[in-house]
């Protein structure tokens, strides 16, 4: 009897490419999340859920390291806030520089997006 090497079940295909898809793509979707102003970072997690309709959804421990690494690369600048009541809140606000990536990182995601489309469109519906 032969075995057969472990390969994931389709589910947990599925899971997997949503995860690096998502991981992939969450620089461009925070930045472009942080676009119209400033915000905090649980103000960014329910942002993303209630724009994209509950199908994209991000942890704080996914979150915070982007935002860190955002940081770090001069695409977000911060400020604390201490409300009179509650608990201090770092904001996080789009740089210059995190507005040319932003349409830089736009520009390659609409090309690979665009290239995805054609590649997955059945001839028959081209015609």
């Amino acid at each position: 009897m032969s075995e057969q090497p472990d390969t994931p079940s389709a589910p947990d295909e599925r899971r997997s490419i949503e995860r690096e898809l998502k991981r992939g793509s969450l620089e461009l979707i925070v930045l472009r999340l942080l676009s119209p102003g400033e915000a905090y970072g649980y103000e960014i997690v329910s942002r993303l859920t209630a724009d994209s309709d509950g199908v994209l959804t991000v942890s704080d421990g996914t979150l915070y390291p982007v935002l860190y690494r955002l940081e770090r690369a001069g695409f977000v600048s911060v400020r604390w806030e201490t409300p009179e009541r509650g608990v201090p809140r770092k904001y996080y606000c789009l740089t210059d520089a995190g507005r040319e990536e932003l349409a830089q990182l736009t520009q390659e995601w609409t090309t690979f997006a665009k290239a995805m489309a054609a590649l997955l469109t059945p001839p028959w519906e081209g015609t």
